[in-house]
């Protein structure tokens, strides 16, 4: 049985982000049982994403596409998390979501 691709995830966070520590936490144990890439962006490392995203951090993007700022929807955030990782990916743009 061909094993499915890993859901790409980046988080947009920065260091000692408590809120950026908790999603990945969550996102983790919802999607235990799929294969996924985590890549963690540091906003502070460049002067766009700073500015861009400020203090609406952290900002999780599934599979290229933003899922969700500052914290995980709470309402059918399994199902809602599971058919975004189901959806093609997107090629990762470096830089800017």
């Amino acid at each position: 049985m061909k094993r499915p691709e890993p859901i790409r995830l980046r988080l947009y966070s920065r260091p000692g982000c408590h809120l950026c520590d908790q999603m990945r936490r969550e996102v983790d144990e919802l999607l235990a049982d799929r294969p996924r890439e985590w890549e963690v962006v540091d906003v502070d490392g460049d002067p766009e994403l700073t500015r861009r995203y400020g203090e609406t951090l952290p900002v999780l993007l599934v599979n290229g596409r933003i899922f969700a700022r500052v914290r995980l929807p709470r309402l059918a955030q399994r199902l809602r998390l599971l058919r975004a990782a189901d959806r093609k990916a997107e090629p990762l743009r470096t830089g800017l979501a």
